[in-house]
């Protein structure tokens, strides 16, 4: 169910940010405790400010009323990705290259299934990262479909 939502939120929207010449970057449907949230995540090169994201707001829910996708009650809220924003598709990895990542995988590879450090390259479907063990560095590629979940990470040095 909210596969399908968050795929007919994609449709509504997108034609309002890009207009507003902003970039989609995720949509979540959830419920939480007795709520469900519809989630827009939105940006563009210099982040995105409250008015952008009252404006998309406020045009998405007048789509949503037009078209009614989804049948429960739910709060719709449109925000940045924040600093640890979600990197779903390829575009995401390739412009992010020399940043810090955190990669959550379906499976392991060399018997870890999470990594954070550094996004070395995208080429061919396959993430590299340069990460540390230790007083040790480390690389691993990472195939692209092999991806559960990834973000920007941030570090404190």
């Amino acid at each position: 169910m909210s596969k399908r939502i968050a795929d007919q939120t994609e449709e509504l929207v997108l034609p309002i940010l890009e207009e507003l010449s902003l970039e989609l970057v995720d949509i979540t449907f959830e419920k939480e405790g007795q709520n469900w949230f519809l989630r827009v995540y939105i940006d563009k090169e210099n982040g995105v400010d409250i008015e952008e994201c009252g404006q998309v707001s406020e045009k998405l829910s007048d789509k949503l009323d037009e078209v009614d996708p989804i049948q429960a009650a739910y709060f719709l809220e449109v925000s940045s990705p924040g600093v640890e924003r979600p990197l779903k598709k390829e575009k995401d990895f390739q412009e992010h290259i020399g940043k810090t990542v955190y990669v959550k995988l379906y499976q392991p590879i060399d018997g870890e299934k999470e990594f954070s450090g550094e996004l070395v390259d995208f080429t061919d479907g396959y993430v590299k990262i340069s990460y540390r063990v230790k007083t040790k560095k480390k690389e691993v590629e990472v195939p692209f479909d092999k991806i559960a979940k990834a973000h920007l990470a941030v570090t404190f040095d």
